[in-house]
């Protein structure tokens, strides 16, 4: 699977920098002042925020007997 960063550039005048997103997870969010540190920052926003929904659910399932496996999806092959 691939993911979509989006990266805005902030203007001096606003305090410069960067801020970006994960176009398709709702939460993986930065902002930093240098590009490569706003893609570093990114990788662990996205991280923190799987992490996060994983407890959520092993919260919410936890008394269910569940099956888990790997996924892999393309959107390219619709």
């Amino acid at each position: 699977m691939q993911l979509t960063a989006v990266y805005k550039e902030i203007p001096v005048q606003e305090g410069g920098g960067y801020i970006a997103w994960i176009e398709e997870i709702p939460g993986a969010n930065t902002q930093r002042g240098t590009l490569e540190e706003t893609r570093a920052n990114l990788r662990e926003a996205l991280r923190g925020v799987l992490e996060i929904k994983r407890e959520i659910v092993a919260e919410q399932v936890k008394a269910h007997a569940i099956v888990t496996e790997p996924f892999e999806f393309s959107a390219k092959g619709r």
